[in-house]
């Protein structure tokens, strides 16, 4: 371990071998820190927080404390981080309370850009870009390899689908189908996030299918349910339109239309 003598690490927390802890940084009681992960001068980690390995958090972020949410009453909520993430500077990200799951999630290899915020509850799943200013209210779920562009609002309770992606400045306030390209304030549905999917290896062929799947649930004015019904008719043809047809289903505000 390499920790800088002006840090403060409680005696209660746990850091494996291989972590770095820049000046001034605090650790507090009951954060458990993974292999190699390094943590840059003025950073407050507090507890009950588990980081897994080879995590990069730079300086001013602020991780693991306690939601502003007027419910909570200091009950023992977590926060739990994946490995290979890179958190930059000035982030936020809350601990969860006993309304909901109790705990935040972080996945694996996620980049959360400077001034991202994370509210209590939240789940962001792997692969997934934040960019600059990116604010997420509690109980949000972000899936696989989503984009949120800078300025990027979601309210609470809202889901990402995978792949999704959002325009800069998007207040996101129903849930995001997968692979669907949202923007304005209210964000509105605009194509299939196409550029996204050429560069994660989707075939021409279901990128096209995607597309045609996005005018039946978009563009042909039919409910969602008769749209529902079409997209099923795709699946042995096209898998990739059973993760559409399931952000869907799974929506309990409503998607974005």
């Amino acid at each position: 371990m390499n920790i800088h003598p002006t840090a403060i690490i409680d005696p209660k927390a746990q850091l494996a071998e291989g972590v770095e802890i820049g000046p001034w940084t605090y650790i507090g009681p009951d954060v458990v820190i993974g292999k190699d992960t390094i943590i840059e001068p003025h950073v407050i980690i507090r507890g009950p927080t588990v980081i897994g390995e080879r995590n990069h958090i730079y300086q001013f972020s602020s991780i693991g404390e306690r939601t502003p949410d007027l419910k909570y009453k200091d009950e023992p909520t977590r926060l739990l981080i994946g490995d290979d993430n890179v958190i930059r500077e000035n982030v936020t990200i809350h601990r969860g309370t006993v309304q909901d799951r109790g705990e935040t999630v972080i996945g694996n290899n996620n980049l959360l850009m400077a001034y991202v915020h994370i509210g209590h509850d939240s789940v962001i799943k792997n692969h997934t870009i934040l960019v600059n200013n990116t604010a997420l209210a509690g109980h949000v779920h972000v899936g696989d390899w989503a984009i949120l562009s800078g300025y990027t609002l979601v309210h609470q309770f809202c889901k990402i689908g995978s792949h999704a992606f959002s325009g800069m400045g998007t207040a996101i306030g129903k849930d995001v189908p997968a692979y669907v390209t949202v923007s304005g304030a209210p964000a509105e549905a605009k194509t299939i996030n196409t550029e996204g999917l050429r560069r994660r290896g989707f075939s021409v062929e279901a990128i096209s299918q995607l597309r045609r799947a996005f005018k039946i649930v978009y563009r042909q004015g039919l409910t969602l349910d008769i749209a529902l019904q079409r997209l099923s008719g795709m699946i042995i043809e096209t898998p990739e339109v059973a993760l559409l047809i399931e952000s869907i289903e799974a929506s309990e505000r409503g998607i974005v239309r």
